[in-house]
């Protein structure tokens, strides 16, 4: 019996942790605002933004869809933005974009026991992955959450 909890603990407390965080719902489009762990550094931000918008593209495809981008000012939100649009995503960071036919798209990255917990969500789609932070970036220490909500 260790301190350090074992992956199945730590898989139980993200599942909780993301049903409870899909209660957090604000404005018509039912998303919650976008937050950011301050202390997320420009390279771990960069890794993990990489990796979710290559693993949101598998679902929401670039090229069609503009993206409405509830950003906090955070490290995080703008190097996702970088990553949306470097994927051949347009992406509108005002409260309504021209043309009407835009994606609302937010974020929480938090940390949890040591890992930083990010979470990206469309009214659509929602991603949710753990990563754990080195001096040079972030890798992804859990398996990716996909939640497709059916309208």
């Amino acid at each position: 019996m260790g301190i350090i909890p074992s992956r199945r603990n730590v898989l139980g407390m993200l599942f909780c942790t993301i049903a409870l965080a899909g209660c957090q719902t604000l404005g018509g489009s039912g998303l919650i605002a976008s937050s950011a762990y301050s202390g997320l550094s420009p390279e771990a931000a960069n890794a993990i933004a990489g990796d979710m918008v290559g693993r949101f593209a598998e679902h929401v495809g670039p090229g069609s869809t503009t993206i409405q981008l509830k950003a906090d000012g955070s490290v995080f939100g703008q190097t996702l933005e970088g990553s949306l649009k470097g994927w051949g995503y347009a992406v509108a960071t005002e409260q309504n974009p021209e043309g009407g036919n835009a994606v609302a798209l937010a974020y929480v990255v938090d940390t949890f026991e040591g890992a930083v917990m990010t979470r990206i969500s469309t009214p659509s789609v929602e991603l949710t992955r753990s990563y754990a932070m080195s001096a040079t970036g972030a890798t992804p220490t859990s398996p990716l959450s996909v939640m497709q909500r059916v309208s």
